[in-house]
């Protein structure tokens, strides 16, 4: 008995071609990293890179504040309504962007007067780096420091006397 062997037709042979390469991709041996084991993966929150490198950045000599000066108003009037400490968020000031392995960090603060610039952005890169990839795992893939204002020392002058003027009334 002779079987007749039908021809496959373009659309047939594309079909089980992309079979056959799925069938692969799903057999292929996971790539294995640091967030992704043979006993499982690791997710990882924006939030919790956010306020990591928000710790980093904070322990900078010549950071301020973080962030600018419209959001931390809007925390400050936030906290007052809201009867809060008083404690800033750690991740103000922060954004991050994250993909599977990798992130990208932007930070933005205040820096104080007579600081060097340069070198608080600088230290604000290496500590977010370290911080972020040590805790998380992650490659940082770049840091990008937005100076939104520069302290001055007689800022706090001003806000003692706004608030004992204000206590007298």
């Amino acid at each position: 008995m002779s079987q007749t062997v039908i021809p496959q037709t373009t659309e047939e042979r594309d079909a089980a071609n992309a079979k056959a390469a799925a069938d692969a991709e799903a057999n292929a041996p996971k790539q294995l990293d640091a967030l992704h084991t043979e006993h499982g993966d690791t997710t990882i929150a924006d939030t919790v890179v956010a306020k990591i490198a928000g710790m980093a950045a904070r322990e900078v000599p010549g950071v301020y504040a973080m962030g600018n000066a419209a959001r931390r108003a809007i925390s400050g009037l936030t906290n007052r309504v809201s009867g809060g400490t008083g404690q800033a968020s750690v991740s103000n000031g922060v954004s991050v962007q994250k993909g599977e392995s990798q992130a990208t960090v932007d930070v933005s603060v205040v820096v104080e007067y007579g600081a060097s610039i340069v070198t608080v952005s600088e230290q604000i890169r290496e500590n977010v780096i370290r911080a972020v990839e040590f805790g998380t795992g992650l490659e940082v893939v770049s840091v990008d420091v937005n100076v939104s204002d520069v302290h001055l020392p007689d800022e706090d002058d001003d806000a003692v006397d706004t608030s004992s003027s204000a206590a007298l009334r």
